[in-house]
């Protein structure tokens, strides 16, 4: 039986991911570790309270077979470049690091579509960065998940983005081939791809976009 440890459990993603992983039964312990106390409880489920600035502390208690990172924020949220890269490469990087040595042989990473290190965007360069350095830690496995628009209920109001989302659902029957990366997915559809790449022998590094995603799901 396997442990799980999750990041970012309290976002879009990461909540369906931690009830994904605490319903599964290849799963018999999942550490979440957390800014704020959760409202789920769980017989299997430890939460850990930390930030960035705390792991030091907390790095003997982040034991794990699987380490799943759904960590990230917005420009709007963040509109400090610096404060936005803590968050979207520093925390991703420096869990994964504690994780892989305290034994981990698994990392799962949220990142997003057309992530280049190489790249002119900072949104972009900075989940490029992210991977490349998750890579670099050599993990036996590493999968990366790279959705476009995100679509499904949030529990906060975002009308602009409700538009976007409208938008997505009218183009992405329009986008075949290599440009069907670029379909919205639904956030519950990444978490569940997650959980599913978890149980798959794809060598390392794995990247997953919309139709790689589509395909770990049950039909």
């Amino acid at each position: 039986m396997t442990i799980a440890l999750v990041f970012g459990a309290t976002g879009f993603i990461g909540s369906q991911l931690l009830r994904g992983l605490l319903s599964s039964p290849d799963y018999t312990r999942v550490i979440a570790v957390t800014r704020r106390p959760l409202a789920l409880s769980d017989p299997k489920l430890t939460v850990l309270i930390g930030d960035l600035g705390t792991l030091p502390a907390l790095a003997t208690q982040l034991e794990a077979d699987e380490v799943f990172v759904a960590l990230g924020t917005t420009r709007k949220q963040t509109p400090d470049e610096a404060a936005y890269y803590r968050i979207d490469h520093d925390y991703p990087v420096e869990a994964t690091r504690i994780a892989r040595r305290n034994g981990a042989h698994a990392a799962f990473l949220v990142t997003a579509v057309g992530a280049d290190a190489s790249s002119r965007s900072f949104y972009l360069r900075t989940k490029g960065e992210t991977e490349r350095d998750v890579i670099a830690l050599g993990f036996p496995q590493t999968h990366i998940f790279r959705p476009s628009m995100l679509m499904g209920e949030r529990g906060e109001h975002r009308p602009l983005e409700q538009l976007y989302i409208g938008l997505a659902r009218l183009l992405n029957p329009l986008l075949a081939g290599p440009a069907d990366r670029f379909r919205g997915i639904d956030g519950g559809d990444v978490a569940r791809a997650m959980v599913a790449a978890a149980r798959t022998d794809a060598p390392s590094p794995q990247i997953y976009h919309w139709r790689e995603m589509m395909a770990l799901l049950p039909n």
